[in-house]
């Protein structure tokens, strides 16, 4: 089925007015303004800002360029290509490529009109004008994604509890017929949920919402851990005191992922757990040493994963 996005009605909205506005105005080459904001409406708020004031200053640029190469030298299809070599790297060093391509057409414009007047220079200023303003302002309606951010956290979070209920399989059991899938899973939606939040980021000036992004680049770290942690816990086979009680402390960890911070809770067991750990008998076999050693290992890793859930703050 045919799906429309709303940046595509946008774009189709914003070219008409556009188009319709210059032509009211008796504006010759009045189709200009209409791609005009087709190239200037974008994924964000932010970008469609930059992209516009990019677009604005090459083209002025670009008139000033027409003015000097097509009155100082002449109208012929060697001088266009001669302002161009000589514009594009301008515009580079000026860092406004973005506006290249619109700056061209006003370029042609001159060209093929063979004439530039101060009546022309206004025209192309009025054409760019109504092009970039129309776009700002139908691209001020951004659909709010919080509910879509929302219901990724909910999915990272339920994906997070998944793994960690089969590594408390495995310690409690020594088995398990885990594919590891959810492991894929959460770093697919991740990766897109990162993308989605920072682009709600640069919809928003003047209102802090780092908050999603900060909170999915903090999962991503800790499934980093997680992924360190997994052949750890496969690589145990021989049953130890210790391997148990770890268990039940993942087992509550899982039951505790949210976006909240009860991360000092478990980081406050986790070190009385150490505290334990010290005063037990040493192993009296090699097996009991490996054992132990490869669970110190795992507990370090835990408490890297819950220092950095510590370090994170949830948006008020």
């Amino acid at each position: 089925m045919l799906k429309i996005g709303y940046r595509t009605i946008k774009t189709a909205i914003g070219a008409a007015i556009s188009i319709s506005l210059a032509q009211h105005l008796g504006l010759k080459n009045f189709a200009s303004a209409g791609i005009i904001t087709l190239l200037c409406i974008q994924v964000t708020k932010k970008k469609s800002l930059q992209t516009a004031w990019a677009r604005f200053v090459a083209c002025v640029v670009a008139i000033v360029f027409s003015f000097a190469f097509f009155k100082g030298i002449a109208y012929h299809p060697l001088t266009v290509g001669l302002l161009l070599l000589f514009f594009i790297p301008t515009t580079v060093w000026m860092k406004v490529t973005e506006g290249i391509a619109t700056s061209s057409v006003v370029i042609l414009h001159f060209y093929a009109a063979k004439r530039f007047t101060m009546e022309m220079v206004v025209h192309e200023l009025l054409l760019i004008t109504i092009g970039i303003g129309v776009a700002l302002i139908v691209n001020m309606y951004m659909p709010s994604v919080e509910n879509k951010l929302k219901e990724q956290q909910r999915i990272v979070e339920d994906l997070f509890r998944i793994i960690f209920k089969e590594i408390v399989k495995y310690l409690r059991t020594n088995e398990s017929d885990w594919d590891g899938k959810e492991l894929m899973l959460a770093a697919d939606v991740l990766r897109e949920a990162k993308m989605m939040a920072l682009r709600n980021v640069e919809n928003h000036f003047w209102r802090n919402e780092e908050g999603y992004y900060h909170y999915f680049r903090m999962r991503e770290r800790q499934l980093e851990i997680i992924e360190r942690v997994l052949p750890l816990v496969t690589s145990l086979t021989y049953t130890v005191e210790q391997r148990i009680e770890v268990a039940d402390f993942i087992d509550q960890l899982s039951d505790a992922i949210h976006p909240g911070n009860t991360a000092d809770r478990f980081l406050c067991q986790l070190h009385q757990m150490k505290k334990q750990a010290e005063t037990m008998p040493l192993p009296k076999t090699r097996e009991e040493f490996e054992e132990r050693a490869a669970l110190l290992h795992l507990v370090k890793e835990l408490e890297q994963y819950l220092i950095i859930k510590s370090q994170f703050h949830p948006a008020k």
